[in-house]
């Protein structure tokens, strides 16, 4: 129960690695507004951690307009009182070859991505400055490193990186951390959209990564969501600015 009696907001929090925090969150203690495009499921989401005991919310939220983001920070804050936690898992992807990507597909995934986390970090950066403490994640990727027909993606997710270490200069002074994990294969709707993208089946994928990587298998959600939990928590209070690789590799 490291993190009982914190608020935690995380974005795309409806399915996959956002939907695993969520619950991960909420197990260690924590309230949790749950973030998603789709109110619905991110509604589904929260139920399903009262059920289980845990307290949460469902929001409404694209993260790429920053009315919409203020509202999320503000009903968050409305209900819990206060915000402690921030973890940004909303994403898409739209991979093309770079001389075929469409500039709509570049923007779809810079302003999700990139411009999301940065809306998102500076509306709850206003509440955590006021509490003088607080532990923002943002959530980058592999794909940061460069990776075939996935230009916007891999653009968004090294800027992830860049904006978390500015971020983590600027706000240090009021206990507030800002990091990064940086998931590999991880076992999710997008990878399997990938796959689609590829031309192969998810589990033709799925085996091949398995065979080649030093822990022989692909990752899960909660693998991530661990990852995510420890900077969330004062474990890691002296920890920020640092980029944690989550792929079963070195």
């Amino acid at each position: 129960m490291r993190l009982q009696e914190k608020v935690a907001l995380v974005t795309g929090g409806g399915r996959g690695i956002g939907a695993a925090t969520a619950r991960r969150l909420a197990q260690e203690g924590a309230a949790v507004a749950i973030a998603d495009i789709d109110q619905e499921v991110a509604d589904a989401a929260a139920a399903g951690i009262r059920q289980d005991g845990g307290r949460a919310i469902g929001v409404g939220c694209d993260v790429s307009r920053k009315d919409q983001v203020e509202a999320m920070v503000a009903r968050t804050v409305s209900e819990f009182s206060r915000l402690d936690i921030l973890v940004t898992c909303a994403g898409l992807i739209r991979d093309n070859l770079a001389h075929k990507m469409s500039e709509e597909d570049w923007d779809l995934v810079i302003d999700t991505h990139l411009k999301g986390s940065f809306l998102c970090a500076q509306a709850a950066q206003a509440v955590m400055v006021k509490q003088r403490s607080g532990r923002i994640v943002l959530i980058s990727s592999t794909s940061a490193l460069g990776n075939r027909g996935q230009a916007n993606y891999s653009a968004a997710k090294m800027g992830i990186q860049g904006l978390a270490r500015t971020l983590a200069l600027e706000l240090g002074r009021y206990e507030i951390t800002v990091n990064v994990v940086a998931p590999g294969f991880i076992a999710t709707r997008m990878t399997e959209a990938t796959a689609e993208r590829m031309g192969i089946t998810f589990e033709q994928m799925r085996d091949g990564f398995a065979a080649t990587n030093p822990i022989a298998r692909v990752g899960e959600p909660e693998d991530v969501a661990g990852a995510i939990a420890f900077f969330a928590s004062d474990d890691a209070s002296y920890v920020t600015g640092q980029t944690l690789y989550v792929r079963g590799a070195p």
